[in-house]
């Protein structure tokens, strides 16, 4: 062993254990990791806005299944990055922030950008902790690791003083052991099946993140086998494809009357994966807690859930769709339930309805683009009214075609957008976002080549629907003040358009997919259209 800087210890372990890129906004506080990336295989992406960096690192995270990685420097780069902390602790996705801190010499007399890292961070976080000795870097990131992706996975965030980094030590490298895939009690097994044998209406909800392109594929072969109606949990669509006879919707914003009496009808609800959040059960009224009407099944890898389950199966997806693959049941008396389930979820999602008066049908643009992308397409959004519209009409089919925040992350759709076109750049990446949406993070549209296409409703359209249910006609804080979307564009270099009637559409977006760089579409729609079925009513119309 070589005496090796404290930066070069930290960069050598981080591709020790596999990575190819990172994200960050540079930083004095961590000037050496990035001179010791400069001799590594390791891509070095330049966000515009840590918020954005912590954004693109959680994106890739959920796109790979290994933690996303983002660098930030101490104080208002850490507070900017904790977005991303947040949204990858509720969406259960692995990630790692690295934050530069102040020497060790001066901790503790609130010195220039100081902040308590591991307090600030303790409840986002799965483990929040600072690096005190240079020699101790290969344990904790080994340790950071094994955090962010065992169990239910989430973020570690790991302060980084500038002695640390700019200090030497002669220390062996270590990597974190990779958790194997456990087999499903026979026990568990036969309970599960005693609970499919006595259903009569039963219902899959699909979730959470520890899903593969094989457990995907075990989720169909199970759907088919036993004719079972499968509901996506928020934002978790891409799990089964939506074309597939067994899918009957999304449990979502927006969610179908029909699906939501769906679940207060089944006898059985054999939740997936999830875990059940407030969104997917209808603030907790679809399924009550502790303990719901219906029969549940409740498969996650971690303890913790708000429900009380008649059979807690602890294992993911994988491992219980592998250990239940040998049993059967003689009848199954339900498949008028989940075909009529599948007939309203098509005619939930049909848009032979009347067409908004005014401005671009947001419904048959994301129609059209459900049929004409590719199947591989990668469709982003960040939180905001537009992204009903979205997760309503576009039919989502192999894994990792959804970025979305289940923690409702305004701006989260062009960092994510920008994150899945350097993970996979051979496919169409698409970004929705809603004018204020996009004004969180435009300046990321110079980052990686994306089409986005952006709602301008000039309002926040989510609150403003609240405020006319609550206080109408009196808008307050709701209207935005848009730039030129097309000229905004532009100045970065990107191909923009305004798109005005829902028949230029297809056209516009086929000049922005040829554009060879990354484009813009603006989207002029109809204010009182706050979602596909509310309109703001006379005489309060925008």
């Amino acid at each position: 062993m070589i005496p090796r800087t404290g930066g070069r210890i930290l960069a050598d372990a981080l591709l020790l254990h596999g990575a190819d890129r990172v994200f960050c906004v540079p930083g004095e506080s961590y000037l050496d990791v990035l001179d010791a990336l400069y001799d590594l295989p390791i891509e070095v992406v330049v966000a515009k806005h840590e918020g954005a960096a912590s954004n693109m690192a959680e994106a890739d995270g959920k796109l790979t299944g290994r933690p996303g990685l983002c660098f930030v420097t101490r104080g208002p780069g850490a507070t900017h990055a904790s977005v991303g902390v947040h949204t990858a602790r509720q969406d259960s996705t692995p990630m790692i922030l690295f934050i530069g801190q102040v020497p060790r010499a001066v901790r503790g007399r609130e010195a220039f950008q100081e902040v308590e890292f591991a307090q600030m961070f303790g409840p986002l976080a799965k483990w929040a902790a600072e690096i005190d000795d240079t020699a101790r870097i290969p344990e904790f990131v080994a340790r950071a690791y094994q955090v962010a992706t065992s169990g239910r996975p989430g973020p570690v965030v790991l302060s980084l003083p500038e002695d640390v980094l700019s200090g030497s030590a002669a220390v062996a490298d270590v990597v974190a052991e990779e958790r194997g895939a456990n087999a499903l009690p026979a026990a568990t097994a036969a309970a599960f099946e005693a609970e499919l044998r006595r259903a009569q209406r039963p219902l899959v909800i699909v979730g959470g993140s520890l899903w593969t392109a094989e457990s995907c594929e075990l989720l169909r072969g199970f759907a088919e086998r036993f004719e079972l109606p499968v509901a996506a949990s928020f934002r978790r669509q891409d799990l089964l494809d939506n074309d597939h006879a067994s899918y009957v919707g999304h449990m979502s914003l927006g969610m179908s009357a029909k699906l939501a009496e769906r679940v207060r009808q089944a006898d059985l609800i054999i939740a997936l994966g999830t875990r059940l959040s407030d969104v997917t059960t209808g603030g907790y009224e679809l399924l009550c807690v502790p303990r719901p009407r219906q029969r549940l099944v409740h498969i996650h890898p971690e303890p913790g859930s708000v429900y009380q389950a008649d059979v807690e199966v602890r294992a993911t997806p994988q491992e219980f769709l592998a250990g239940v693959r040998d049993i059967s049941v003689s009848e199954i008396p339900w498949q008028q339930w989940t075909a009529e389930a599948r007939g309203e979820f098509v005619r939930f999602t049909s848009i032979e309805t009347a067409a908004p008066p005014t401005g671009v049908d947001l419904r048959r643009v994301v129609a059209h683009l459900s049929e004409r992308l590719p199947a591989d397409s990668i469709i982003t959004n960040g939180a905001g009214n537009y992204t009903v519209w979205v997760h309503r009409y576009f039919r989502y089919k192999p894994l990792h075609t959804e970025l979305a925040p289940t923690s409702g992350c305004m701006g989260y759709g062009l960092p994510a957008a920008v994150a899945a076109k350097l993970r996979h750049p051979e496919r169409t990446v698409v970004c929705f976002a809603g004018d204020g949406c996009f004004l969180m993070y435009p300046q990321e549209l110079a980052t990686a080549p994306i089409v986005v296409i952006v709602v301008n409703n000039g309002m926040y359209g989510t609150i403003r629907m609240h405020q006319e249910r609550r206080f109408p006609g009196r808008v307050s804080g709701t209207q935005i003040n848009n730039p030129d979307f097309v000229a905004l564009a532009r100045s970065f270099g990107a191909y923009g358009e305004r798109v005005e009637a829902t028949e230029a559409f297809a056209a516009a977006f086929e000049r922005a997919l040829a554009a060879g760089r990354s484009a813009l579409l603006e989207l002029v729609v109809d204010p009182a259209q706050l979602t596909p079925d509310k309109r703001i009513q006379a005489p309060f119309l925008p």
